[in-house]
């Protein structure tokens, strides 16, 4: 069984590409995978959600392992995309959080609710107007 093992393996390492998916050069990023896809779907729920000093301490990290992969030999391009993505993602979200908390995102996103509101109120006034003067 051993010695199956063994030439299955040295069948796989003489071919470059099935070295590679078989590397934690491959399946290290493409694990890592995840948290981009997250954080860029995060971009689309609400801004109240954000947490600021996660997302800061991702974007450091991102940072960290984007120079990581270029430091390593051979360098790993695909575990600097990943952190790239990431890196931009946390960026969309440390902009949208200090957007909402620090310049007035909440405030304006109050009004827009207030102003639904007095428009909802406004139609009902309206229609029970509608419906006396009939």
């Amino acid at each position: 069984m051993a010695a199956l093992v063994k030439a299955v393996n040295a069948k796989i390492r003489a071919n470059p590409m099935l070295n590679y998916v078989c590397s934690t050069h491959f399946w290290g990023p493409v694990s890592n995978f995840g948290i981009p896809v997250a954080a860029v779907l995060d971009t689309q729920k609400s801004p109240d959600l954000i947490s600021g000093q996660m997302t800061g301490a991702l974007c450091i990290y991102s940072m960290t392992f984007m120079r990581y992969s270029l430091a390593v030999t051979p360098k790993n391009y695909l575990l600097f995309a990943c952190h790239f993505v990431n890196e931009c993602a946390q960026l969309t979200q440390g902009y949208r959080y200090l957007s909402y908390h620090n310049w007035g995102g909440k405030e304006k996103l109050d009004l827009e609710k207030g102003v639904e509101a007095a428009k909802e109120k406004v139609g009902k006034v309206e229609d029970k107007v509608n419906a006396v003067s009939k």
